[in-house]
């Protein structure tokens, strides 16, 4: 017999626990078959009655003593989730098997002609009843090897009695004791091969729900994971923006999965500025989102080591150029501004458009990238920053892509133009507010429609 193993260590789990259940059903069969006999003996104890009692209880004893080691042995395996040694299952087949052949071959009545004791004898059944437990052992062939083993078994018992299968005989009615007993004994290949097709269909559904088990196991696994990373992420966006004289700062993230592809980010710089960054990686998820947190500590670094900005985002992008993979890069831009000023420094590398409103003009300017995203070369050939001047009122927004192009039902995306409306309509509100009505209004034109990009948005507002 080969060795009952699976791929899967849950399904050789199974098939241990599916043998241990078959065990029972044994020893409750055979102890039911013990009581059925001791009671006819007690009803009729003639001598044949009681000799065969007692060959019942030497066979049922010995049976009954392998199938107890054999539960301890699969109850030890269960626990510990090893496979159970060739040995035990090869001498269970055989005394099982072997049990009903003993019955029949020593249990046969002396009032019954030596012709029909093997179809008479009640032992018979028996043997129907071990093929059909063989069925939660889940393997098919190992139930037709079975059926074989039971009919060879009982038509050496039927020969030990006194049938001969090609004995010329004086009857020649189907019923005749030559024929029946080879009948019965392909009766027995034939229940042996039925219950190997129901074994192969039990064990496709239980690889069935092993699998969704597995992968439901796999998904917890891969939430928890995310949830982590989702923790560690957010543990990395600053819990405050920074107080600078002169300015009203706020920023906000929201990924679309458990974790995203966008950052923001502060500093203070030596010379008592500040430098405020919003990153946009490809795609969202665990890999962008690691990406990301590399971005974040590359920027922070050079930001502070370098006194130009330029040379800041060139060493930003030879850092990220070296970690990205192909078809891999980052959208970035920062802005410097400084307490008490009206100048700000814009940089952007291939993340754009960037939104300028400035409110006595009530004018809302789109303004491009001056260098292709991080990552997409190792040399950053650049335009030189924007140098804005902010007035009173006037606010800029570094927002990624996520907003504008969230489409609705209709498949409209709500573009810059509602985006421009939204922002003007907000003016007189502080920075925080006025992301909160841009978030607010597009929700309202998705109209329910799924997030599918990471939303993160700064506004650098002068008052």
């Amino acid at each position: 017999m080969r060795e009952l193993q699976s791929q899967s260590p849950a399904f050789q789990q199974a098939l241990r626990q599916s043998e241990r259940l078959r065990i029972y059903l044994l020893l409750a069969l055979l102890a039911f078959i013990l009581v059925l006999r001791g009671t006819r003996t007690i009803l009729a104890p003639t001598p044949d009655n009681i000799s065969t009692l007692y060959m019942f209880l030497t066979l049922i004893g010995v049976l009954g003593t392998i199938e107890f080691v054999t539960l301890y042995k699969l109850g030890r395996a269960i626990r510990e989730s090893k496979p159970m040694p060739k040995t035990f299952w090869f001498l269970n087949i055989f005394l099982e098997i072997a049990l009903p052949a003993v019955s029949i071959a020593s249990a046969a009545s002396s009032v019954i002609l030596s012709g029909y004791r093997p179809l008479a004898n009640p032992s018979f059944l028996i043997y129907f009843l071990l093929l059909m437990l063989t069925i939660l052992r889940l393997d098919p062939a190992l139930s037709a090897l079975c059926g074989f083993l039971a009919a060879g078994s009982y038509l050496a018992a039927a020969y030990h009695l006194g049938w001969r299968p090609f004995e010329q005989s004086t009857e020649n009615s189907l019923y005749s004791p030559q024929k029946n007993v080879l009948t019965y004994g392909i009766s027995l290949i034939v229940v042996g091969v039925t219950a190997a097709v129901v074994a192969r269909e039990f064990r496709a559904q239980v690889e069935v729900a092993l699998r969704e088990a597995e992968t439901r196991r796999e998904m917890e696994n891969l939430q928890h994971d995310l949830d982590v990373a989702r923790s560690i992420q957010q543990s990395l966006l600053p819990r405050s923006m920074p107080q600078v004289s002169g300015w009203d700062i706020a920023a906000w993230n929201q990924p679309a999965d458990q974790t995203g592809g966008d950052y923001y980010d502060w500093q203070p710089l030596p010379n008592g500025k500040f430098v405020t960054a919003l990153a946009d990686v490809t795609g969202h998820g665990i890999g962008p989102a690691l990406l990301a947190s590399v971005c974040r500590a590359y920027a922070r670094t050079n930001f502070r080591n370098q006194e130009s900005f330029l040379k800041a985002m060139e060493e930003i992008n030879s850092a990220v150029a070296a970690d990205v993979r192909e078809g891999r890069f980052i959208t970035f831009v920062a802005a410097i501004f400084g307490p008490d000023s009206s100048n700000v420094e814009l940089l952007s590398a291939g993340h754009a458009p960037l939104f300028l409103y400035m409110l006595k003009q009530d004018r809302f300017d789109l303004m491009e990238a001056n260098a292709l995203p991080l990552g997409i070369s190792d040399t950053f050939a650049s335009d030189p920053p924007y140098c804005l001047e902010l007035a009173s009122g006037d606010l800029l927004l570094l927002a990624t892509d996520g907003f504008f192009e969230w489409a609705n039902a209709r498949e409209e995306r709500f573009g810059t133009e509602r985006l421009g409306q939204t922002i003007r309509a907000a003016r007189e509100r502080s920075a925080a507010e006025i992301i909160a009505s841009l978030h607010h209004e597009v929700l309202r034109f998705a109209g329910g429609t799924k997030q599918m990009d990471d939303l993160t948005a700064i506004v650098l507002k002068r008052v």
